[in-house]
Parts: structure tokens; C-alpha cells; sequence
């Protein structure tokens, strides 16, 4: 059984395969556009999961979408007639809605066919119902409850859910226009990041800062007796207006979410490229501890309803690492399970396994514990990028390729090191990255103005080996895909100052032998030589999405100033 899911129309579209309920592969369409959250029909993700499978669409048995635009229709138009909707925004959610339903053609177009030759039975997979099985059924817990927020998908901000085996049940729902994502979202664009995506610059900016802020937010979002919360309608334009957003074909664009009322309680909105002053750096800081403190009040009261020591977290703001590192010291939650694509990339694998378990009453299969689901490069495919462009490079052996790079690691270098099969999801964990020595302490400099071209105070995460974790961390816990900060302890700060945020924590990635052998090997070598069983990992690219071919891994060796480029057993030096 062949099951095709996809993320559609929405930012961060993809696609995933699954063969009998198991990941073939699942990849996001920017890696092929290299459009960074690229918005769309995700057309050549899909082509690639089916090259992958070794299947044509034509035998696929079941397509999947995480969208369903009968999902909440009356509360759409009750919503609508109440507040006066433009009719802009009504017409631009039936266009949508109507490209949704109509994802059999599509299809056909995309491989040249007519929409009948396609045999698969298509399922509309409710946007947060797509996000919880995404968590829940790849977990191993036999019963969780379930958290999933993010901004907006079919008319719902947050969702919780209890889960038993290959079931789960909806306890609640937050419906539009109230979500934690939208007040997220708003402030970063009020502190003047207008991309989006750009929350996780908010997250970075925090520890900067002073949390003095937190009464004038609770103007802005209430919390509620129910274990909820609510948005004031006099700072938000889109109680009436809507959401003002693009999702065509390129970079989703959302035009601003907050009112003038705003600036009737901070100083007025941060134009980007303006200074930081330091009432946006405590602002930051406000807000993220804001939010924290309304995931910990949801996550209390969902406790409190299900008796349950497993969680797991879903959707977009489940991204926030440095929340998710905070739960169980916060709430009653005695384990936690994130998904490597938590955000609405990761909801094409949860509309798949939707209909595997829920729908299909497939019983569930192992624990999803890697996200190696992508794009591999040959031997021969390296060799003849290099070829075309005329470029030295030399062919190692394993064992004199780790001590290779440990050395030049060991040594001050900067390595590009492309290996195996990219990530699904927005971080890189040893296939597609960038290393470093952690104990560097010019590395942050180095690496924010030479290489990645970013913010100055943009942390880099430390991946560290599974089984040194509590020599070096507070907290000991495994975090396979970087979706937890954690404190590093204090006698260690000044040995890995590279990867030690201002506020002394990091967001670890914890390498397991058994799902990343050649990355731990080369952590381990670098171990011997240093002492120190860690690297500074960030993402291989430079502000444009992770590279995924060779050929995007040389053009961004070649333009910035790394020393070193690993392709699978192939060096390339300067």
C-alpha cells in the first residue's frame, strides 16, 4: 500500500511517501526551489518521493492533504457574517479552498496525464488532526495526550487530543481568530522581521534581554479559566480583515498582523534594518516568556483533563526549542515527544499516517526516530559536479576521511559536510551541515558575518554525543532533531563558549550511533583529539533554504569562507 501525503497551498509545502505505513521519504518543496518556505503545489517533492518508492503515480493507492475546507464551515460563516469580512479576504479563502478540492488534476498536470488514469483514493485530513498524528502515531507512547499549536489551519489555532494506540480522540479545540501564533507572529513583525518564519529571531533575541514587559501582554492575550486563552481584537487587524497572505507559487508573505494600538503601550514599530534598542531586546524577552507561560498554563490543565505522564507537541510554535526545553521542569508531563518537522512541513507525514491509523486501523509501527528522509547523492553524482566545474578534489578511505576532518576541526577549520540523506525539517542534523570546533571563541563572529551572513546575535547549537549528555548538560534527556534548549552547566560554559547562548544554554542535538553512525564517528574522533565530545553544528546553506544537491553544497563552499567540503568520502580544499 502506497500512500502519498501532501502539504499544500500553505507555506513549507511538501510531500511524503509511505510504503505500508513506513517513511520512504518525505522533503519540502524549497530544497527543489530553493525558495526558502516556498508556498504551492509541491510538485517536484512529490516527484522525488515517487522516484524514491520506485512507483509512478499512477499506482499510488491513497493521496493525502493536510487541509479540509468542510473543516469548520458554519463556524466560517457565522465568523464571517458577524464581523463584516472584506471580500478580499472571502475570495481569496475560496480560491484556496477550491485548490484544495481539486488536487486529483493537479496531479494529472503535474505528470503530463489525464486525471483519470490516477486510480488513488484522495482524503481531506484536517490541518491540526494532520499535525497530532504526526507527533503521536510516530511516537513510542502507547498513550499521550496531545498538544498542537500553530497559527492558523483550517480555521483552528490549537488543538488538544488524548491518544491510545492507534486512535486518538479531540478533547478541544481554539478556534479562529484566537491563536498564541498570531501574538507570536505579531511581535515579531512589530520588532521589525517581517519574513516569514522570522519567530525564531524573537527566540534568539530573548536572552538579551529583561522580561519587563509582562502585564502590558496580558493586555494583548488573556489567559482563560478553560486552560486557553484570548486575543484582544483591538491590537489584531485580522478579527475583521483576516489574515493578509500569499501562498502562491514562491515566499508565503503575510502583510502585518498588529494594530496601531500597539504603539498606545511600547514606543511604536522597529523598521527593519533599524537599531535594536533595548526596549525591543526586554520586549523580546517578554514575549517569550509570555508565551512559555501560556504553553505551561495549556500544558497544566491538559494534565489536569487526561492524567497522563506522556506528551507530545505539535505545530508551529512547538518549534520554540526553548520552551519545549522547559516543559518538564514546568508542567507535571514526565515525557515529551517533538517531531523533527513540527511546523506545517511535517503535517504531509501526518495526514498520511492519519489515514494509515486512524482511518485504516493500521496498527502503528516503530518509533520515528531519525528524519533522514531526503534528497542522497551518488558517488558518480559528486564526482561529475566536480568535473563540471573543474575542481580539485581528493577520494578517502573512512578511516583517513574522519581523521582528516577531525584534524582541520581540531585545527581552526571550517567544514561543509554533506552526507547520506538530507533532513525533513527546517534543522540540519549532521547530513547537511556546517562544523566547527565549539571551542572556539571566535566562531559566533566568524560564522554569523562570513559564513551565514545573519544577525549578530543568532545562537549555534551544539550536537553533542547521546551518551555525554549528562556530562555537559543540566537536563539529560535524548534530543535527536535540536528541539530542545537545554542549560549547559556552568564549569562547562567557558569550554564550549561557541555553542553557549548568552544565557548559558544551548539547543542540543544528541547523536545516536544507531541513527547517525558516520556523524557520531566523526564527533568521536574529534573527542579524541580535543577532549571535547561535541560540534558546533548549524545548517548548510547561506540565507537560502539547506542545500540539497552537490551542486548547491559547492556554490555555497565556493562564495563563502569555509575551509573544507566533505561530499559523502570526497574532500575539496582550499
Amino acid at each position: 500500500m502506497y500512500i502519498l501525503g501532501i502539504n499544500a497551498y500553505h507555506g513549507d509545502s511538501s510531500a511524503c511517501i509511505l510504503k505500508s505505513g513506513v517513511v520512504i521519504a518525505a522533503t519540502e518543496e524549497e530544497r527543489f526551489r530553493r525558495i526558502k518556505h516556498w508556498a504551492g503545489f509541491p510538485s517536484e517533492a512529490i516527484k522525488f518521493c515517487l522516484q524514491e518508492a520506485e512507483i509512478s503515480v499512477e499506482e499510488l493507492d491513497f493521496v493525502t492533504i493536510s487541509r479540509n475546507p468542510k473543516a469548520n464551515l458554519s463556524k466560517k460563516v457565522i465568523h464571517t457574517l458577524r464581523n463584516k469580512v472584506g471580500f478580499k479576504t472571502i475570495f481569496d479563502r475560496l480560491i484556496n479552498s477550491k485548490k484544495v478540492s481539486s488536487l486529483k488534476e493537479e496531479l494529472a498536470k503535474v505528470f503530463s496525464i489525464s486525471p483519470s488514469e490516477i486510480k488513488a483514493e484522495f482524503h481531506n485530513i484536517e490541518h491540526h488532526r494532520s499535525h497530532i498524528a504526526s507527533s503521536f502515531f510516530a511516537s513510542k507512547f502507547e498513550n499521550s495526550a496531545i498538544l498542537s499549536i500553530d497559527g492558523f489551519g483550517d480555521f483552528t489555532s490549537t488543538m488538544t487530543a488524548i491518544g491510545k494506540g492507534n486512535k486518538f480522540k479531540v478533547l478541544d479545540s481554539v478556534i479562529y481568530p484566537h491563536s498564541l501564533g498570531i501574538f507570536y507572529t505579531g511581535v515579531t513583525q512589530f520588532l521589525g522581521f517581517p519574513n516569514y518564519g522570522d519567530e525564531y529571531k524573537v527566540m534568539g533575541l530573548a536572552p538579551y534581554g529583561e522580561a519587563k514587559y509582562l502585564e502590558e501582554l496580558s493586555q494583548i492575550l488573556e489567559l482563560t479559566k478553560d486552560g486557553f486563552f484570548t486575543l484582544n481584537k483591538k491590537y489584531f487587524k485580522h478579527f475583521k480583515d483576516g489574515v493578509d497572505m500569499n501562498w502562491e507559487n514562491g515566499s508565503p508573505f503575510l502583510k502585518p498582523l498588529f494594530t496601531d494600538a500597539w504603539s498606545e503601550i511600547f514606543a511604536g514599530v522597529r523598521v527593519k534594518g533599524e537599531k535594536l534598542e533595548q526596549w525591543h531586546i526586554d520586549l523580546a524577552a517578554s514575549t517569550q516568556k509570555f508565551t512559555e507561560n501560556v504553553i505551561f498554563h495549556m500544558l497544566k490543565s491538559l494534565h489536569t483533563k487526561t492524567g497522563l505522564d506522556n506528551i507530545c507537541i505539535t505545530g508551529g510554535v512547538a518549534q520554540n526549542s526553548v520552551a519545549n526545553g522547559k516543559i518538564i521542569e514546568n508542567t507535571p508531563f514526565k515525557n515529551i515527544y517533538i517531531p523533527s518537522a513540527g511546523h506545517d512541513a511535517g503535517t504531509c507525514i501526518g495526514s498520511a499516517l492519519f489515514l494509515y491509523n486512524q482511518l485504516l486501523d493500521k496498527d502503528r509501527l516503530a518509533e520515528m526516530k531519525t528524519a533522514y528522509f531526503g534528497k542522497k547523492a551518488t558517488k558518480e553524482e559528486i564526482i561529475s559536479c566536480l568535473d563540471k566545474q573543474g575542481v580539485s578534489y581528493t577520494i578517502f578511505s573512512d578511516e583517513q576521511l574522519f581523521e582528516k576532518v577531525a584534524n582541520k576541526l581540531f585545527n581552526g577549520g571550517v567544514i561543509g559536510w554533506f552526507q547520506g540523506r538530507a533532513e525533513f525539517g527546517p534543522r540540519a542534523l549532521g547530513n547537511r551541515s556546517i562544523l566547527v570546533d565549539p571551542r572556539r571563541t571566535d566562531a559566533k563572529d566568524l560564522l554569523n558575518e562570513k559564513i551565514k551572513r545573519r544577525e549578530s546575535f543568532r545562537p549555534f547549537a551544539p550536537s553533542i554525543l547521546k551518551e555525554a549528555v549528562k556530562d555537559y548538560f543540566v537536563q539529560n534527556d535524548a534530543v535527536p532533531f535540536m528541539e530542545k534548549v537545554f542549560d549547559i552547566k556552568k564549569d562547562k560554559q567557558n569550554e564550549i563558549p561557541a555553542v553557549t547562548h548568552v544565557d548559558g544554554t544551548g539547543r542540543l542535538q544528541t547523536v545516536d550511533k544507531t541513527t547517525s553512525p558516520r556523524y557520531h564517528k566523526l564527533i568521536s574522533k574529534f573527542a579524541e583529539k580535543s577532549g571535547v565530545p561535541i560540534l558546533l553544528n548549524t545548517s548548510f546553506n547561506e540565507n537560502e533554504p539547506i542545500v540539497n544537491k552537490p551542486e548547491e553544497a559547492l556554490d555555497c563552499f565556493l562564495r563563502t569562507k569555509m575551509d573544507m567540503l566533505v561530499m559523502e568520502n570526497i574532500i575539496i580544499e582550499r
